[in-house]
């Protein structure tokens, strides 16, 4: 090894039980772009890999500074070399964020693997660390937009690492929401896969059925017509608005979404809208009438929110008059329209205090349900219901697979209670519009079985469950958002059925929309996971197997946490009806055998 990063500089701070260790691994790193994705083949995280060709960057900072990158998108690799004085503590390395993925090696052993931007992480690294010089390598896998390690990384004693991982958010409460909204069941609709119509009459005759189904509030993709100019594929992006007070014409008119809107309200039900707030086409009549709400490059021309965006143009949120503009658009459609509120697009790349302003606007109006598709705790202070909980989603499908343990939930909860307000709402779900897309089918990632144990999961963890049209039968299409592909509706309908008995379940139990989680633990711990959730009188005990061999535990209950006062138990399993008689000393270590990736799911009586 003929050239590596060297840091020998050791921060020590004062704890309150003594002197505590403290690194900070900001600075200087070697780094080495994968195009290829053939750095794992070629074991690029052992300390004999020639680096010599590597170049010096610095971190924190988006790959995109770094010479030669600014378009770039992909693998990534950063590797240093880290001197530790003494091992007398568990130590963590902590990554306050980096863009997307990221893999982390000490030594040349795998310390673990993180899915997700924006949401802070860390690994216990006590077994893999040594005391003189510790090779550390990451590598970051980028997807689209800005790439790399852009937020500290910091090296420090397990026992200090909440101060790390608390948000100045932690511990304050989140906005008020409607009863209704924390009650939700969102059903996701893209009218051109959802019917043959592909319109507002193809999904109004459907109303019934979605009620049936338990879905309480309707998401519509965007309903506005589409830009022609700069246009992708046949039909163009929905999320390329040419007008926010139109109509789409593929979908009807005005008076077809008045209807509409009039049949969900009749069977009790909400239905949002798409807001597509950060980019217009390159048609909209505003580039015209008001260019200089745009964003410009250093030679004056209007540019894209980034390079792959090539149909919208970039709106710019300084601009005092886009901002009147907007929140003047979002009242019409609640208060003259009458919908029930937005799921904002890339709501992270407008201004939080623009939400803000807005949701105090909207509140005047009536309570309504503001979803963000971002990940920022700042977001549920006062302008957010719900956020994207991608946390979830992007852990599935290394637990399906066996390649991480279930004690990841565990962390993954704990870093959430951390950073979020306390009472955000996330948006728990199996797959959504764009994972479908540019993923796959949520039946291709996890499996048949595998995705009905991941419906089972999102429906009963902490959250807001939001299904995409066409998972009731695990629909194995790639719905692209530029042609109409018509989803196969005569499928089978068991993944349906089981968002059925749970939105039901729900509606009718309040322990899965407000109930605490409380953790079982007991024998399977690698591959099983279980836990209450308790409100009150209603309480529902959840086991899920992750495993693709059947497994027997034996869990531990605390049975006055869980049950109360309570000493005859009657335990109803919800998916097979079967009904458990037990004393509270039985159910104090409940013994249950479940299938490859089998659940149960008890409700308490």
């Amino acid at each position: 090894m003929k050239s590596i990063v060297c840091l020998t500089t050791i921060l020590f701070v004062m704890a309150s039980s003594g002197l505590s260790q403290r690194m900070s691994l900001d600075g200087e790193w070697l780094f080495k772009v994968d195009s290829m994705k053939s750095g794992i083949d070629g074991r690029w995280y052992e300390h004999t890999i020639d680096r010599s060709n590597w170049q010096k960057v610095e971190t924190p900072r988006f790959w995109e500074d770094y010479p030669g990158l600014a378009t770039y998108d992909g693998w990534g690799w950063f590797a240093k070399t880290v001197v530790v004085h003494r091992l007398d503590e568990p130590m963590s390395l902590h990554f306050a964020g980096v863009d997307d993925d990221a893999v982390v090696w000490i030594n040349g052993i795998e310390v673990g693997d993180h899915t997700g931007y924006s949401d802070p992480f860390a690994f216990d690294v006590s077994k893999v660390l040594r005391v003189g010089e510790n090779l550390v390598v990451v590598l970051v896998k980028d997807y689209a937009g800005g790439g790399g390690i852009y937020k500290p990384i910091t090296l420090i004693e397990t026992k200090n690492l909440d101060e790390l991982l608390k948000s100045p958010y932690f511990g304050k409460p989140a906005v008020e929401s409607a009863d209704w909204v924390k009650d939700a069941c969102i059903y996701s609709v893209y009218l051109r896969s959802f019917s043959k119509e592909g319109n507002f009459a193809g999904l109004e005759k459907r109303i019934p059925e979605l009620k049936k189904l338990g879905a309480t509030v309707l998401w519509l993709m965007p309903i506005h017509p589409v830009g022609e100019k700069n246009r992708k594929g046949t039909l163009g992006s929905p999320y390329a608005v040419r007008d926010y007070y139109g109509i789409n014409r593929e979908f009807g008119t005005m008076e077809d979404f008045k209807k509409l809107l009039a049949t969900v309200h009749r069977h009790g039900m909400k239905l949002i809208i798409d807001l597509v707030a950060n980019h217009t086409s390159w048609d909209n009549p505003l580039i015209t009438q008001h260019p200089e709400w745009y964003t410009r490059d250093s030679d004056g021309n209007i540019i894209p929110p980034n390079d792959d965006w090539t149909d919208v143009a970039d709106l710019d949120y300084s601009q005092p008059e886009l901002r009147r503009y907007m929140i003047g658009m979002m009242k019409w459609w609640v208060k003259d329209v009458g919908i029930d509120g937005f799921r904002c697009d890339v709501a992270e790349l407008v201004p939080t205090e623009f939400w803000e302003d807005a949701r105090d606007e909207l509140n005047r109006i009536k309570p309504v349900m503001m979803l963000s598709e971002g990940t920022i705790p700042e977001h549920h202070m006062k302008a957010f219901d719900i956020t994207y909980a991608w946390n979830t989603y992007d852990v599935l499908q290394s637990l399906l697979s066996g390649k991480r343990p279930v004690t990841v939930l565990d962390e993954l909860f704990r870093n959430e209670s951390l950073q979020f307000p306390v009472g955000s709402l996330r948006m728990r779900f199996t797959t959504n519009h764009d994972k479908n897309a540019w993923d796959a089918p949520a039946v291709e990632l996890f499996g048949s079985e595998g995705l009905k144990l991941a419906t089972v999961f999102i429906n009963t963890i902490p959250g807001v469950p939001l299904i995409y049209n066409g998972e009731e039968v695990a629909n194995d299409k790639k719905l692209g958002l530029f042609e109409k592909i018509d989803i196969d509706w005569s499928r089978s309908r068991e993944v349906g059925d089981i968002y059925r008995e749970l939105f039901h379940l729900r509606k009718n139990n309040t322990a899965l929309s407000r109930g605490n989680m409380v953790r079982l633990t007991g024998s399977g711990e690698d591959a099983v996971y279980a836990f209450a959730r308790v409100s009150g009188k209603d309480r529902v005990i959840v086991v899920l197997n992750f495993s693709s061999e059947g497994k027997s535990v034996q869990l531990k209950i605390p049975t006055e946490e869980v049950f109360g006062l309570s000493t005859a138990i009657v335990m109803k399993e919800l998916f097979s009806g079967d009904v458990k008689r037990l004393s509270t000393k039985q159910v104090a270590e409940l013994p249950l055998h479940l299938s490859s990736h089998g659940y149960k799911l008890f409700v308490i009586e």
